[in-house]
């Protein structure tokens, strides 16, 4: 059986809110639609979530939030995880080696540039840029497949099965 590690930037923030900090800037209309989007997109896959992992940051928890509601994933089994806030690539290894045990299928949403060395650092095949040159745009997800022993971040031992971002996909009648 295949396990599989599935990492998902936050969707679109608003940086207009001038009271705001970094930490606490919640999602436009554009990312809570693109939040919705995708988590039909993963529903779509039929996968069967063991764990989900998210950064506590409010534009991250929003993401996380459409999400569970388009997989009927409770909150309740969401592990909100303060360590994936403006992370390292180290420290998102050390999370993942300590989330994915005993785990076949793990999402973790948080922020770049911590998520685009991670998925560079984990897949064998070469993630593709966008015509900006950006990788894991917002809301954009990665799944990265492993064929035996589980998930592992040693490098480049993952496939890259699918590397999906809002702007590709068409679905009508998003809500």
């Amino acid at each position: 059986m295949k396990s599989r590690l599935i990492l998902m930037r936050h969707a679109k923030s608003d940086w207009t809110g001038e009271h705001c900090t970094d930490f606490d800037r919640p999602l436009t209309a554009r990312g809570q639609k693109a939040a919705n989007k995708m988590g039909i997109w993963l529903k779509q896959q039929s996968y069967d979530f063991d764990r989900i992992v998210c950064s506590p940051a409010v534009r991250a928890r929003q993401t996380c939030q459409h999400v569970l509601k388009k997989l009927h994933f409770s909150h309740s089994r969401v592990i909100w995880e303060p360590a994936i806030y403006e992370a390292s690539l180290k420290t998102l290894i050390t999370l993942i080696d300590r989330h994915s045990q005993n785990v076949r299928t793990l999402l973790m949403i948080g922020h770049n540039p911590g998520l685009d060395q991670l998925l560079c650092h984990l897949s064998i095949d070469p993630p593709a840029v966008n015509q900006s040159g950006k990788l894991l745009t917002t809301a954009a997800i990665a799944v990265l497949e492993y064929d035996h022993g589980g998930i592992t971040t040693k490098p480049h031992q993952a496939r890259l099965r699918y590397f999906i971002r809002p702007k590709e996909l068409n679905f009508s009648n998003i809500h």
